[in-house]
């Protein structure tokens, strides 16, 4: 621990600088250096972010020297503002906030005004001679100190404050006058008492009470449910630190007030000045949403000298950051103030635009833009829209803020923990509030969107859903919301938690009921631009999953280079080939096998011409067949004598069939290679159907057609080599009878640990080899796919397991599978090429550890193949660079 634990901050020179985040947070580092470059900031001092970790560790206890080194940057702090803290003449007034390495919005304390009691607040009233401002700077810190110091429900102070404005028949605070606060500062006093609470007179006890509730913000259940939900590592940070600042004032009357600004639109990207303020307000009436702001053109009208400087600082600090930023600043009686400036948060769409906008610009590189953006961004930016016939028929009942884009339909819930609950096990809702708070991001988080009445673009719910990427409308103000009766009303419409509504961030409507949602197909603008750079620095190619034309559009519509992988049994499950599949499985001879095979043959040869005809030249991975047997039979006895009747059999024969192919452990049963090993006519026509395909489009078109024929579940060499054999000598007839040139590769799936083990031996069979992560994981970890949901939760609960090892790869474990069965195969076959077909190949920590182990390619989902572009591109800035 470094022996210096407060580092001081005043009149352009500062102790720190914006190196320096995981010693002074984010917020720390930003302030010394704002102060360093010689921009207007209130000074103040920084504890140190080590003095958290000290806190915990040490059973809330501080480092010896602390409380020293705090008075002596008290007293430098008076030198410098002229003032004494707790001087009932001239009193010092000061904020005390958080601030973490990694920026959390709203996640921890801050309390404002500290330094006020019964005697300063008399001294504040001779030095401004202002006796409301005195007084409403009083209440607001009896009530920010007794929350979040001492304990005492927020609502206990504002059911007081709504009281004394019903009293006074007004609606805005600011409209109270001074004798009302007076009363309400007293009024304020007898809630401690109640509360059976001491509210300290002295200052000192104040400063010191307000820096535990800070340090003790760390761990508080909103924080850490913020790091789990975005995927901060409790040791990725030594904790909070602590600032506090000397107070400037923006309630003092109308050439004062407090505003959010960012130096681009954090909605589009559109490098454009985006904020709104307050006049004679404080920071947090802002992000609170409690007061609906102006926009930031009025600050110009009203106050045209403080914008003018305001936009300089503004141009200044992005420069030199060199992203956009997101300040909050407060105005004094016609002077300005920075209180802080971070990358600000912005939806995927600005993400994506100012990344781009700025390499162009010649403010960051092109990798630089290829690594800004997260590959969650670019899924965010695929995000559905209301199908526009939907939307024509349905009804607009309110429109609010467009807060963050995207549609959103789910049911109406009021409370957040129960949004949180629902979400969670898989239902849509909408969470409905007044307007949000930090207690609220667990329901923000499950939500499929956000919708409230009060607040504006730079408040709580707006900054917060467009870091998650969630829709939302904020500032609804004709929606009436009564959380507590279970329904919202506007004007003459009533809806009741549990109904249906749709929002759609983008316009900022809320509609009636369930809107449907389609999704985008193609990429355009600076998203194709981006991945079009990404595609010059990765070195993994990109396939799809894909068994169905459609699909196989759509990838090549994102940027597929091929296809990882057609499930050849999906095409049996269709209603015109499933009776034809079933009479295959009853069939008592080979003839009558090879008869109802027969039959399906033509129709899988047209399902692999449109997919050949989709990629174009691009290589498409065919697996022969892999479910066992008896998934494409009925089993419930109503089922049974129907397919039994089709069938031309008794309903007895046909449950006996179904026994008998019935498995204790199907997953490892009569499935994969076995099942074409038992009946090899199985690979025999649909090797006829994959090469039959091939032949006659390129016949018909002239196109390059590519089949890579690929056997599941091999586990030993000579499974390979026995089916291989059929194959090769089932496609080599056929193309020497065509005079049609085709190349093709016979492969397998590696799934099987053993595979892994001997993938030297296989190698010698196989030209190339795709693993099948997904059942890979389930044989290594002998977990169940189906039941895994019994006990993960648990198990990443407890810190068992990290990650989900079915979304992201278990790297010590079946990565390492993996990275054998690679390294040995290449061995044996230099030329082999090896990808990954499992859902793994779509997940971007799982991409880089691929990129790492040295695989060709990944596949993936058709939507996810522009999230694996990006982040194929990243793995190769990330560790290659790491490397060199």
């Amino acid at each position: 621990m470094n022996k210096k634990l407060v580092y001081f901050f005043a009149n352009g020179v500062a102790e720190g600088n914006a190196e320096m985040r995981d010693i002074l947070g984010g917020k720390g580092a930003n302030l010394a250096e704002m102060t360093n470059l010689g921009i207007p900031v209130p000074p103040g001092f920084t504890i140190s972010a080590e003095v958290c970790r000290y806190y915990y560790q040490h059973g809330r206890t501080y480092p010896e020297g602390l409380k020293e080194e705090v008075e002596q940057a008290m007293k430098r702090l008076e030198q410098v503002t002229g003032k004494g803290f707790g001087d009932p003449e001239r009193p010092l007034l000061v904020s005390v906030r958080s601030g973490a390495a990694i920026s959390m919005p709203g996640m921890m304390d801050t309390i404002l005004n500290l330094g006020l009691n019964d005697e300063t607040v008399k001294g504040l009233i001779k030095m401004t001679n202002n006796p409301r401002f005195a007084y409403d700077a009083y209440r607001r810190f009896l009530q920010m100190f007794g929350d979040t110091a001492l304990g005492i429900a927020r609502s206990k102070f504002e059911n007081a404050l709504e009281e004394m404005k019903k009293q006074k028949g007004v609606k805005m605070d600011i409209e109270l006058d001074a004798d009302d606060l007076k009363k309400l500062v007293e009024i304020y006093k007898k809630i401690y008492e109640e509360e059976g609470k001491k509210f300290p007179q002295d200052v000192y006890e104040q400063l010191w009470l307000a820096i535990d509730a800070v340090f003790g913000s760390w761990m508080s259940e909103r924080a850490v449910k913020y790091r789990e939900i975005n995927n901060i590592r409790e040791d990725e940070m030594l904790g909070t630190a602590v600032n506090v600042v000397a107070m400037v004032f923006g309630n003092m009357g109308e050439r004062s007030g407090t505003g959010v600004a960012f130096t681009r639109n954090p909605n589009t990207g559109e490098k454009e000045v985006y904020g709104e303020f307050l006049q004679n307000a404080q920071g947090e009436d802002v992000v609170a949403g409690i007061r609906t702001p102006l926009p930031l053109a009025e600050l110009k009208r009203l106050m045209p000298e403080v914008y003018e400087e305001l936009m300089k600082i503004m141009d200044k600090l992005e420069r030199h950051y060199r992203d956009m930023q997101d300040i909050e600043f407060t105005i004094e009686e016609g002077k300005l103030y920075m209180l802080q400036t971070r990358s600000g948060k912005r939806t995927s769409k600005a993400a994506i635009k100012i990344a781009v906008d700025m390499a162009k610009e010649g403010i960051i590189t092109k990798e630089e833009a290829v690594l800004r953006v997260k590959p969650e961004d670019i899924e965010r930016v695929l995000h559905p829209r209301f199908d526009e016939k939907a939307r024509a028929k349905a009804k607009v009942i309110a429109k609010g803020l467009p807060a963050s884009p995207g549609a959103a339909t789910g049911v109406v819930i009021f409370d957040s923990k129960k949004a949180e609950e629902m979400g969670r096990s898989g239902e849509k809702v909408i969470l409905v509030r007044p307007e949000t708070s930090p207690e609220d991001v667990g329901g923000m988080a499950f939500a499929q969107g956000i919708l409230t009445s009060r607040g504006g673009m730079t408040s709580h719910a707006a900054v917060v859903a467009r870091g998650m990427g969630k829709p939302a409308v904020v500032g609804a103000e004709t929606i009436e919301v009564k959380e507590e009766e279970g329904f919202f009303r506007v004007n003459d419409v009533l809806v009741k938690e549990g109904e249906w509504i749709s929002i759609d961030g983008a316009t900022g409507e809320v509609l009636l009921g369930k809107v449907d949602t389609i999704k985008p197909v193609g990429l355009e603008g600076e998203v194709a631009e981006l991945l079009k750079w990404a595609d010059e620095i990765r070195r993994l190619g990109v396939r799809a999953n894909a068994d169905i034309p459609r699909d196989a559009e759509v990838a090549r519509k994102f940027g597929a280079e091929g296809i990882g992988l057609c499930r050849t049994e999906h095409m049996f499950f269709e209603a015109d080939r499933i009776p034809k599949m079933r009479r295959m499985i009853v069939a008592k001879t080979k003839e009558d096998r090879e008869k109802a095979l027969n039959e399906l043959l033509p129709l899988q040869k047209e399902d692999f011409k449109g997919l050949f005809r989709a990629m174009a030249g691009y290589p498409v991975t065919i697996r022969l067949i892999d479910p066992p047997l008896h998934e494409f039979l009925p089993h419930d006895d109503e089922q049974i004598e129907e397919t039994a009747r089709e069938l031309g059999i008794s309903p007895k024969e046909l449950k006996d069939i179904v026994r008998s192919l019935s498995e204790l452990n199907p997953m490892l049963g009569h499935r994969g290679c076995r099942l074409t090993i038992t009946y090899p006519e199985i690979a025999i026509m649909q090797t006829k159907a994959i090469i039959g395909a091939a032949i006659e489009l390129k016949k018909e078109t002239g196109m390059d057609v590519i089949p890579e024929i690929m056997i599941p579940l091999v586990g030993h060499v000579n499974e390979l080599a026995f089916l291989k054999k059929i194959i090769a000598e089932v496609a080599d007839k056929m193309i020497e009878e065509s005079g049609v040139k085709i190349e093709y590769k016979i492969g397998t799936m590696i799934e099987v640990p053993r595979a892994c083990v001997t993938a030297d031996e296989i190698a010698k069979e196989a030209e190339f080899f795709s693993f099948g992560t997904n059942d890979l994981t389930q044989m290594t970890f002998a977990f169940s796919r189906d039941d895994i949901g019994k006990f993960l939760p648990e198990y990443l609960e407890k810190g068992i397991l990290e990650h989900d090892p079915f979304k992201t790869l278990d790297y010590d474990g079946v990565g390492a599978l993996v990275e054998m069965g690679t390294k040995k195969g290449k061995q044996a076959r230099p030329n082999l090429k090896v990808g990954v077909c499992g859902e793994h190949g779509g997940d971007p920590r799982s991409i880089h550890f691929f990129h790492k182990a040295g695989l060709d390619y990944v596949s993936c989902s058709p939507y996810r193949v522009p999230v694996a572009r990006l982040a194929a591109a990243q793995a190769v800035l990330v560790h290659d660079k790491k490397a060199s």
